[in-house]
């Protein structure tokens, strides 16, 4: 039986930036057009959380029962370690998104009812990234997907939910968060072209090559450098948000200074504090704007 630690690294908790950046930002942008309800924000922080934890189970599941994980370079997966039962990890999964589907359904239910199709639509994209007779992370998509779910609509829908509107800003915001949320998964599929290679994972990645990947993260990171820019523009506070150039020096240096294998595990965690470091300064020069 895998261990509490294990459990929480099978979790993959570096990728938890992932989920809170698009709360504070769409919270941010929220109180930007007129006001937040709390309760709300923490409903959808949530959400966000319990996707975020039951894709990435999903995902060790999947990806284990088909053997892609067979010669793992980056952290624990519980099912390729032999660590955990596959159905433990998939019942660990499927009990995540249910948290997650509950937490939405409440705020379906205080907000909009056409909300329940948005989520059940999420649920569904976390499933069969890599699950499913042809999964969609296997295809090249993974990228898109998540630029898509924890980009525009995580960070919109915490905007609509905490706020009752939706406006532009909010969409810059959901356009620098899911650049970056897709520049963590990027270095991920970086790390791993060797091995999914051999084992017939397809991801954008290996469509690539290594060099056109280093480029485009290296572009996915200068999306909220000039979002920031855009948005200073027109609320002069929010040019807090070129802070994000502080964490992204020392990945950028490992993606574009040709890192390989282990070497490219730290870039997904400082991406994801550069991620954090943009929501937070924008979201805090947002709400006081």
């Amino acid at each position: 039986m895998a261990t509490v630690a294990q459990w929480i690294e099978g979790a993959r908790p570096r990728t938890l930036p992932n989920a809170i950046a698009p709360v504070i930002a769409g919270t941010g942008a929220g109180l930007y057009v007129g006001g937040v309800t709390w309760w709300k924000a923490a409903l959808a922080l949530v959400v966000s959380l319990a996707l975020i934890v039951g894709v990435n189970y999903a995902n060790d599941y999947s990806d284990g029962i088909r053997g892609t994980d067979d010669d793992r370079v980056g952290p624990l997966r519980l099912v390729g370690s032999g660590a955990a039962r596959p159905g433990a990890v998939k019942a660990a999964a499927f009990t995540a998104l249910g948290v997650g589907a509950a937490a939405g359904l409440a705020l379906a239910i205080a907000t909009a009812w056409w909300l329940v199709l948005i989520g059940a639509v999420c649920i569904l994209g976390a499933w069969f990234y890599t699950g499913g007779r042809r999964p969609y992370g296997y295809l090249g998509f993974g990228e898109i997907a998540v630029f898509v779910f924890f980009g525009l609509v995580a960070v919109l829908g915490t905007q609509f939910v905490t706020s009752g509107k939706v406006d532009w800003v909010g969409v810059g915001c959901a356009v620098a968060v899911g650049a970056l949320s897709s520049g963590v998964l990027i270095a991920n599929n970086l790390r791993d072209i060797p091995t999914d290679t051999e084992s017939g994972k397809v991801t954008l990645a290996v469509r690539l090559g290594d060099a056109a990947t280093r480029r485009l993260y290296l572009v996915m990171c200068a999306v909220p450098v000039v979002v920031s820019i855009v948005l200073a523009v027109f609320v002069p506070a929010a040019a807090a948000g070129l802070l994000v150039a502080i964490p992204l020096v020392k990945p950028l240096k490992l993606v574009m200074g040709g890192a390989q294998g282990r070497e490219l595990i730290p870039v997904l965690a400082l991406t994801g504090v550069a991620m954090l470091v943009w929501s937070l300064a924008t979201g805090i020069a947002l709400g006081l704007s």
